[in-house]
């Protein structure tokens, strides 16, 4: 269903002229409310969309199979051995929680920062934040051996007075990733809560409006309600903030804490963290580029969020480039021989391949973003983004992998080869992620309607177009040149 806009008096935003505003004309108050809300409720299914979900729920199925074969055999079945005794798994594990930083920066950090240009992106990259860390959560229960036993990492009170153990990494990990997992599902139902009551609003069917009503908690949109709302919501924003620091942190010390030759190392906290965002929002222009063309969300996600996507990617590629370089530096510079050989081998060893891909993937190839006319192609940002996913992918093996399988002793020296159970687990996940995500589109409101109908009556002020507008904004229109 086409949506109604009303388009200023300026040049509209084509080919490469910059944006002038956060949207793509002036869509009127209603047209928003109508254009979100008829994805979810009467828009008939896609084949596009059925087909996705059939070829993700494909891959679902073969997770299944990976780890109920897994729980049968054993972690026998992958590929790892002593001394590389984590591989894939923690590789995998580190990948998508770096992958669902981006939802909580968009949705927190840009928040307390008052950008604007969040708004239309924020409420799929906190779903994409949710589904990556469910498929991050997997691996380390699967890793643990005894996955049933998980709960003994849990601080509960027992009469053998059996606490966990805090000094291993293993329990900071549980810690940070439900912390980050339980304060993200509340910040994206939060700011859900009045979009739920306007799909509520606009359903037809009796049991729509049920459902629909009761997930919207009685909301009435007056001001008292606006008032807790605001508060309670900033609240979040505030809380959810440090976790984009910290739990990339808390993952990166579970290899800086030890001593094994490149990863014992203070640079890990702060390179960690600008990997996860660079991998985040990576993943957002992968799902926000095709999400506007299938769905014609062109006046709500314009090239103006994507340029700013590409920017971010720019920055913190060039942070994890510089990273790259301090480790090279501190393994000259420290003169202990182990570090020394462990650059080395990582440069020119068997797996010197990988590090060469990552360096391509993640530094060299986001390099062209400099240019404004790459940050404007729709075309190239969706394959730079994959490929700065399949960099920051083999970032995590090389860390993982390479610092394992040569130890401090010839002796422990051993090869790691993927098996055909680590590939399917991989790729299982990955089903997943975009299962979760085609449902999510297709049940809920993937663009939060009240942020951008309050961003529109703002734009409607500026532009002096629209119902909204002032007269103050008029004038100053008349006497733009």
């Amino acid at each position: 269903m086409a949506s109604e806009t009303r388009q200023p008096d300026d040049k509209p935003e084509t080919g490469f002229d910059r944006p002038s505003s956060v949207l793509g004309g002036v869509p009127s108050y209603t047209s928003v409310d109508t254009q979100i809300s008829d994805i979810v409720l009467h828009r008939p299914v896609k084949r596009g969309w059925l087909f996705g979900l059939v070829i993700s729920f494909t891959f679902v199925m073969i997770l299944l199979y990976a780890i109920t074969y897994l729980l049968i055999k054993g972690v026998g079945i992958w590929g790892i051995n002593v001394p590389v005794a984590w591989g894939f798994a923690i590789a995998n594990f580190v990948w998508w929680v770096g992958i669902g930083h981006a939802g909580t920066l968009i949705s927190a950090v840009l928040l307390l920062l008052k950008q604007k240009w969040r708004t239309s992106i924020n409420r799929f990259a906190e779903a994409m934040t949710l589904f990556a860390v469910a498929c991050a959560g997997l691996f380390p229960l699967i890793h643990l051996g005894r996955p049933w036993d998980f709960y003994w990492l849990i601080p509960y009170p027992n009469t053998m007075s059996l606490w966990p153990q805090f000094r291993s990494p293993l329990v900071w990990d549980f810690f940070a990733v439900s912390t980050y997992l339980t304060v993200s599902v509340l910040f994206w139902f939060l700011g859900m809560v009045p979009d739920l009551r306007a799909v509520y609003n606009q359903a037809r069917t009796p049991w729509k409006k049920f459902i629909f009503g009761i997930l919207s908690l009685g909301w009435r949109g007056d001001a008292v309600h606006w008032k807790y709302y605001n508060s309670a919501y900033y609240l979040l924003a505030a809380l959810a903030t440090p976790l984009v620091v910290s739990v990339h942190s808390i993952v990166s010390l579970d290899f800086a804490v030890a001593i094994v030759p490149g990863w014992h190392s203070t640079i890990f906290p702060p390179y960690f963290v600008a990997g996860a965002i660079l991998s985040g929002f990576a993943m957002v222009l992968t799902l926000a580029i095709p999400l506007r063309r299938f769905y014609h969300l062109e006046s709500l996600v314009t090239m103006r969020h994507l340029e700013n996507c590409a920017k971010v990617i720019l920055v913190t590629s060039s942070i994890v480039g510089y990273g790259y370089c301090e480790e090279a530096l501190m393994a000259w510079y420290s003169g202990d021989p182990y570090e020394k050989y462990m650059y080395i081998n990582r440069i020119l060893g068997n797996y010197g391949f990988a590090f060469w891909l990552l360096i391509f993937c993640n530094v060299l190839v986001s390099q062209s973003l400099w240019w404004r006319k790459a940050r404007l192609n729709i075309g190239w940002l969706f394959a730079l983004s994959l490929i700065v996913q399949l960099g920051m992918w083999t970032e995590r093996v090389v860390i993982v992998v390479q610092s394992l399988h040569r130890d401090f002793m010839p002796s422990a020296w051993h090869m790691y080869s993927p098996t055909i159970w680590d590939w399917a687990t991989l790729t299982g996940t990955i089903g997943l992620f975009f299962a979760l995500f085609f449902l999510f589109i297709r049940v809920l409101p993937m663009i939060s309607i009240s942020e951008v109908q309050e961003l529109s009556k703002e734009q409607e002020e500026e532009t002096g177009i629209g119902p909204n507008a002032t007269t103050s904004g008029r004038s100053r229109k008349e006497e733009k040149p």
